[in-house]
């Protein structure tokens, strides 16, 4: 008798130490909440990794397959920064020319994206206009994480407001897109 009391003992002591334990990690999740600029650098490296999946991606399929998500990726990144991100710092910084430099880079990788959701992985310009995506997202991505951030970081922009609004965004934009299956082709 005195080993299973000790059994249940042992369980519940467990089940305890696990309770604790999960109730410690989700609050260390919610105080671990990337900031505005944390989020978006972690999707260029997302949106950078694909890019490179897609250079090694043999078969028509696994490319589809890559350049829809990296499409999807990059699209619901724009928006993002474009209804949350770029107002506020447009609103905080001084700086005019280089949000309107951003969105216009966005609508330029946009058009091409347009282009691209109508082409076929065989389609001899697929992996031209592919390679040119990649091109100008590296671009943009540069140019941000060394200008824009920068300076939108010597702002009073609450940085950590403005990652949970974003991710929020995101993550309800994430949804829409994967409900409307983005055709390709």
């Amino acid at each position: 008798m005195a080993t299973a009391t000790h059994s249940s003992t042992s369980k519940s002591a467990r089940k305890s130490a696990t309770t604790s334990r999960s109730k410690t990690t989700s609050k260390k999740t919610a105080a671990g909440q990337k900031d505005a600029i944390q989020l978006l650098k972690a999707d260029h490296r997302e949106v950078e990794k694909l890019f490179g999946q897609f250079d090694k991606a043999k078969g028509d399929e696994r490319r589809m397959r890559l350049c829809h998500k990296i499409c999807m990726e990059f699209l619901v990144h724009a928006q993002i920064e474009e209804e949350i991100f770029y107002p506020a710092c447009r609103d905080a910084m001084n700086d005019d020319d280089l949000v309107n430099e951003a969105v216009v880079e966005h609508q330029a990788a946009k058009d091409l994206i347009s282009e691209i959701k109508g082409m076929d992985p065989a389609d001899e310009m697929f992996a031209a206009r592919m390679q040119v995506l990649e091109e100008q997202i590296e671009h943009h991505v540069k140019e941000e994480e060394s200008e824009l951030f920068p300076k939108a970081k010597k702002t009073d922009l609450d940085m950590k407001a403005l990652g949970e609004r974003l991710a929020a965004r995101k993550k309800e934009l994430m949804a829409e897109r994967k409900g409307d299956g983005m055709e390709m082709h």
